[in-house]
């Protein structure tokens, strides 16, 4: 009957070592996919009022975009003006001729790009 116990507990203890190695799997696998998911990418919004562009950008994690480049250019890919962002992540510029687009490249995602007719 001893030898019974000893079995039974036997079992019983390599089912829960085996759920609790196997919980610790999938909590390390979830931890780690929920890191990758609050990963951040850049936001930018653009105003314009006559003929000034005020734009902002941040991530979407919250944080600020400052001393950010930020890059207005022609259909051709010619730079028109080559823009750094300030304390408040915003940068401001007078609204060039013709067609643009601006782009905020934060190096590490897909850039943002607002066209000129979005304005």
């Amino acid at each position: 009957m001893i030898r019974s116990q000893d079995s039974a507990f036997h079992k019983i203890y390599q089912t829960t070592t085996g759920l609790s190695t196997f919980l610790l799997l999938i909590s390390s696998t979830l931890l780690f996919t929920s890191s990758l998911a609050h990963a951040h990418y850049p936001l930018m919004t653009c105003n314009a009022e006559k003929q000034l562009i005020t734009c902002e950008a941040g991530f979407s994690d919250g944080s600020p975009a400052t001393n950010k480049r930020v890059s207005v250019l022609d259909y051709n890919e010619n730079l028109l003006q080559k823009l750094t962002t300030d304390k408040r992540s915003q940068v401001s510029f007078t609204r060039p001729e013709g067609e643009f687009y601006i782009r905020f490249d934060a190096g590490h995602e897909a850039p943002v790009e607002i066209d000129y007719d979005e304005l």
